[in-house]
């Protein structure tokens, strides 16, 4: 093996391992502000991101779905990643054939009434039949890439809310959408409009194992250390 080889491998080893401390001091951080997230559905979050737009991992808003979770908790997270800091911990809706209370059925498909998952990357906001709200680009072949056709968009919903949950159980469900309180679409749809990212979690099998995002950085460190070989 020759020197420049040696010197490569080794800046490419220090570059690696140093994007990794920085990964794990973020994922650390972001832990801290909220103890309530499940630290694997973060971890994949960021790791989704880290995949689709590295040069965001640093600076974007970030919004973070757990569909595992019932939907009379808080199952939507807004991270400032530049910051550091949780902006929102909110209630959100799901898709009426996604499930009852619990969401157990995911869909790209138009008309399914169910919810996506994957990553989106959010587009404009608009004035539209449910008020103010917000288009997404889905980035994900096969879970969630026909966001745009579906109309799969955040905004705000009278049946999301503690009194909707004190009179059936569970919020009200979408037709797809990842609808919020009405009070709070407004000020997190300003927050994260315009080129910032959604992950909507759920441990699908087929999600998992079919990801390029989930996949990717290994798949990048690997490339990255024999590219030139």
């Amino acid at each position: 093996m020759t020197k420049p080889i040696k010197l490569w491998m080794a800046a490419t080893a220090l570059m690696i391992s140093a994007q990794a401390s920085a990964a794990d001091s973020l994922l650390s951080e972001l832990r801290t502000a909220a103890p309530a997230l499940n630290p694997d559905v973060l971890e994949n979050a960021l790791q989704a991101l880290s995949c689709a737009a590295p040069e965001h991992l640093e600076d974007a808003r970030l919004a973070v779905i757990d569909y595992s979770l019932p939907s009379t908790s808080p199952r939507l997270w807004v991270f400032d990643l530049e910051q550091r800091a949780l902006l929102f911990k909110e209630l959100v809706a799901h898709g009426r054939a996604s499930g009852d209370k619990y969401s157990r059925h995911f869909s790209n498909t138009p008309g399914s009434h169910q919810s996506s998952i994957g990553l989106f990357r959010t587009l404009h906001a608009y004035d539209g039949r449910n008020g103010y709200s917000l288009r997404m680009q889905g980035l994900e072949p096969s879970f969630n890439h026909r966001a745009l056709d579906r109309a799969i968009v955040i905004h705000g919903a009278k049946y999301v809310s503690n009194d909707f949950i004190h009179r059936t159980g569970r919020i009200g469900r979408s037709h797809g959408c990842p609808a919020v309180a009405v009070d709070k679409a407004k000020p997190l749809i300003d927050t994260i409009k315009d080129g910032h990212y959604v992950f909507s979690w759920y441990p699908d099998p087929d999600y998992i194992a079919g990801s390029k995002l989930l996949q990717c950085p290994r798949e990048v460190a690997m490339n990255a250390a024999t590219s030139s070989f």
